[in-house]
């Protein structure tokens, strides 16, 4: 969870466990407005996407949402039910389950979140 300290002005207030991301492919300054409410990781989340599980499909890779701790396929799998989470709900951040991934997406502000440490 976001921790008591200064933010990015210096003042006090929430410190994101979170960042954006350097991106070579987008314009400078960009921003995350939801940094304060991610939390540091996943809290116990499924290990299968429900959606394809219940159509007796696969998935690439699992995305966690957290905003309500759905989890769904990335955009690479075929049902891509964690974008269509996204667009249903209005849940702007989901974090990856990958093992070999740290990362997180911001759907609308459109910047992906890495860890800091």
């Amino acid at each position: 969870m976001a921790r008591a300290g200064r933010d990015a002005e210096g003042l006090p207030g929430q410190v994101s466990a979170w960042a954006v991301s350097p991106d070579g492919g987008r314009p400078d300054g960009r921003a995350c407005s939801h940094l304060a409410e991610l939390p540091d990781s996943p809290r116990t989340p499924d290990e299968v996407c429900g959606a394809c599980r219940a159509g007796g499909s696969s998935w690439v890779r699992l995305r966690w949402c957290a905003t309500c701790g759905h989890v769904g396929c990335c955009d690479s799998s075929r049902g891509r039910h964690a974008y269509a989470h996204h667009v249903r709900t209005g849940h702007p951040v989901v974090l990856s389950l990958a093992a070999d991934e740290s990362w997180a997406w911001c759907y609308v502000d459109e910047v992906f979140l890495v860890r800091v440490p």
